[in-house]
């Protein structure tokens, strides 16, 4: 996914993006206020993704998708093995398998650094430095590609890539990196702006499960 370029190839075709985006006024704060002011404005969303994950050496080693919902700081995100549940003051893990079922329970904790689908839009505010760093094509869109980074040891992500579709200013996809080299990209297909959501909708009913296991950690 992420190619290998010569490295004085790199610095000059960076070096001149940057040089074009200063003289058209645009910096990377810019572009993140006016997506960060869009989405605020929203009642609600819910959207499809595809997230892969991949290293230089192997590429794409494994593909999946999965649904989030997002209203103000509470989402519910359905991933292959898991969802969870976030009414902005008690987050559940739900596991379920052919064998059981379990719910974690803990508490928000408002100042963490923790990448979630509700702050994934203003996690720029939180500690971290901010670059434009040009444009690209993806499934046929322009797109900015914005870095973020950090020197915050709390972090639990030193480098985040957004990519902000040009005209529209939305986010259509963002990318972390793990401990040992491996790409994270998460890319929204489909997205419904302004979805009506019900506030229970973002929390998990323990009693309509009757044999889970609870893991109550607040």
């Amino acid at each position: 996914m992420i190619l290998k370029r010569v490295l004085i190839a790199t610095f000059l075709i960076v070096g001149i993006d940057s040089i074009s985006f200063a003289q058209a006024g645009l910096t990377a704060q810019a572009i993140l206020t006016e997506v960060s002011d869009r989405y605020k404005q929203l009642d609600g969303f819910k959207a499809t993704f595809e997230y892969t994950y991949s290293t230089d050496t192997e590429g794409v080693i494994q593909t999946n998708t999965g649904e989030v919902a997002v209203k103000g700081d509470r989402y519910r995100l359905v991933l292959d093995d898991q969802e969870i549940f976030n009414d902005g003051s008690t987050v559940w893990t739900y596991i379920k398998s052919s064998r059981y079922e379990e719910v974690t329970i803990n508490s928000v904790d408002p100042e963490s650094d923790e990448l979630t689908p509700s702050n994934i839009y203003n996690i720029y505010q939180r500690g971290y430095n901010s670059k434009l760093n040009g444009e690209k094509k993806m499934d046929g869109k322009t797109v900015y590609e914005i870095i973020l980074t950090t020197d915050k040891k709390s972090a639990q992500f030193k480098e985040i890539k957004l990519f902000v579709e040009k005209t529209q200013k939305d986010l259509v996809a963002w990318e972390i990196q793990d401990d040992v080299g491996g790409i994270f990209q998460y890319k929204f297909k489909e997205v419904k702006k302004n979805e009506p959501i019900l506030d229970n909708y973002f929390v998990f009913n323990t009693s309509e499960h009757k044999n889970i296991e609870i893991i109550d950690l607040r």
